[in-house]
């Protein structure tokens, strides 16, 4: 089959086909239609395509959700600068969430209420999703590439969640695959107290029974790090051979120098969610050698098309943080969305994106590729491992 490379009707609503929904929740549903059709019309109708995203630009996870954001920007300002889709501009409307779930619905509220509003793109963290995807169900809403690799964010029959990045459970079984290939039989596990963490443990669970491996301790740190010491002494005394690290922002940052001053040169293996800058640089030297699986290719290696032509718009936008993993993906995730609106074209409604995303079987952005096969699949696979170098940065 040839994979496309380019560059940058009336659907029946999502909820409908959804199996856990209630009579009255499809009714509701249905009972929105008209005002989901006039808000997709008045999105274009002013010469603006408003996509909104709730995002964590501040808090213990900031960093990430700035670098998310940003990298998207640079996308959709290169698209802007060329005359936007077919004469429209797109707009990216923010809004704080804080890592914070009330925040966050209050958010999803503000955007469903702004007839504007297209879609919802790229919101961020598996808490705040869970809590987020009743309502999108429910109101059709387009919504794209959340960041999250939770199973709970890629639920079967849902024609109207798009989601890009690699599963938890496929980072996990990477790194399981990995420890089994180089001999590594006693595996501790650590992984936040949310709903985060949770599927990291599954994931990495099920790959272990998978591989014949054997679990020497499994603990868990809260959001706060409180207990981030107690965990590391806990774990410790299992005598593990290596450890999975499911954890992200500052529970990430006390445990790794809890473990490090117990166990100096015990193996960590981590998700791409701890992969931040801020918590690299945080950990010092504590980081070096922590093995890390990346669901974006290396942001530095421009002999990639797409992190070339990322390279680019991010300088353009005269970004002073340097180029992250999490920025490529922000920018990987706008450059999908905006093929689809390509594709959709003049008579572009929510029914006809959903419609074109879903004929996006197999896209080449340039050394990257998507695909959207069918609901509760995400559209990427791609997942490297990659090690913390002595300066802080990834070496493959």
């Amino acid at each position: 089959m040839k994979t496309e490379r380019k560059l940058p009707a009336f659907a029946p609503l999502a909820c409908a086909s959804h199996p856990n929904l209630g009579r009255r929740k499809v009714l509701g549903a249905l009972a929105t239609l008209p005002a989901l059709v006039h808000s997709s019309l008045h999105a274009q109708d002013n010469g603006i395509i408003k996509i909104g995203q709730s995002i964590a630009l501040s808090g213990p996870l900031g960093e990430l959700g700035q670098a998310m954001h940003q990298g998207a920007k640079a996308c959709f300002a290169a698209v802007n600068a060329q005359g936007g889709i077919a004469g429209r501009k797109i707009e990216l409307s923010a809004l704080d969430d804080g890592y914070d779930v009330k925040r966050a619905l209050a958010n999803l509220d503000t955007f469903l209420a702004d007839k504007a509003t297209f879609a919802l793109f790229n919101c961020m963290g598996t808490p705040m999703i869970e809590a987020m995807l009743p309502k999108v169900v429910e109101t059709g809403i387009p919504f794209f590439a959340p960041f999250t690799g939770a199973l709970l964010a890629r639920p079967g029959k849902v024609r109207n969640i798009f989601n890009i990045r690699a599963s938890y459970p496929e980072e996990a079984e990477q790194l399981v695959q990995h420890l089994s290939t180089i001999g590594i039989k006693r595996i501790a596990i650590v992984y936040q107290n949310n709903s985060f963490g949770k599927e990291v443990y599954e994931g990495a669970r099920l790959a272990m029974e998978k591989h014949k491996l054997t679990g020497s301790a499994v603990v868990t740190v809260e959001d706060n790090a409180s207990d981030a010491g107690s965990a590391a002494t806990k774990l410790a005394e299992s005598n593990p051979e290596a450890v999975l690290v499911g954890l992200a922002g500052k529970p990430t940052i006390e445990f790794v120098k809890a473990i490090r001053s117990l166990r100096k040169g015990l193996p960590l293996y981590a998700l791409s969610i701890m992969g931040s800058s801020a918590t690299i640089k945080s950990l010092g030297d504590d980081a070096t050698g922590i093995a890390i699986s990346q669901v974006m290719p290396l942001p530095t290696n421009t002999t990639v098309p797409v992190v070339r032509e990322f390279q680019e718009a991010w300088k353009a936008t005269g970004a002073q943080q340097g180029a992250s993993h999490l920025a490529l993906e922000g920018y990987v995730n706008a450059r999908v969305f905006v093929e689809v609106l390509r594709r959709a074209g003049r008579g572009l409604t929510r029914s006809s994106f959903i419609e074109n995303a879903w004929g996006l079987k197999r896209y080449d952005l340039g050394g990257f590729e998507i695909g959207f096969s069918e609901p509760g699949k995400n559209a990427s696979r791609f997942v490297e491992l990659t090690l913390v170098g002595r300066d802080g940065r990834f070496i493959r």
